[in-house]
């Protein structure tokens, strides 16, 4: 059902922190592949993706990456974001309700932890990029937003989406953006 997509600098930990919450989704049989775009990986960084089974690619492949991924929708996240248990049932029910003709975006993304909710006033300031609560979208979309962007980020950026309801909490980049 999904492939997941990250961006990946020389943070091992964010990568590891990640790819641990999804798990119980390729358990269940979810998470069909992860795909990690290369930008600088650290040594660190590659050996954590290899033991995951993880690909890796060069951002100059992103567009091929989206062409030929083995999932129905394409999940974007943030080395570091980790999703939170409930992530698996409402990814399935929202690409059940998409295929049923049910909802107006079929684009979505994951309410933020109540731990990382800023407060009123740091929400008049925040600036919150694409990915900062993940980023699902069914793979037709996909494909045809990665024929203009250079990045997950650039994918993402200025879509609808509607909430799921499932927590994330933020990759530690973005928590400090808001």
């Amino acid at each position: 059902m999904l492939t997941v997509l990250m961006e990946c600098g020389a943070d091992d930990q964010g990568v590891a922190a990640t790819l641990a919450t999804l798990v119980p989704g390729a358990v269940e049989g979810v998470v069909r592949e992860v795909v990690l775009i290369d930008r600088q990986m650290s040594a660190e960084s590659r050996k954590v993706a290899d033991h995951a089974g993880c690909r890796i690619v060069a951002p100059a492949d992103l567009r091929t990456v989206v062409a030929s991924a083995r999932g129905e929708w394409l999940l974007l996240l943030e080395p570091g974001a980790r999703l939170q248990p409930g992530w698996i049932e409402a990814v399935i029910e929202h690409g059940d309700a998409v295929a049923r003709g049910n909802p107006r975006n079929p684009a979505a993304r994951f309410a933020r932890s109540r731990a990382d909710r800023p407060g009123f006033f740091e929400r008049l300031r925040q600036v919150r990029g694409a990915l900062a609560e993940g980023f699902l979208m069914p793979k037709p979309q996909a494909v045809g937003r990665a024929r203009t962007a250079s990045s997950l980020e650039a994918m993402a950026r200025g879509l609808a989406v509607v909430t799921l309801p499932a927590d994330i909490r933020p990759a530690p980049a973005s928590r400090a953006r808001r």
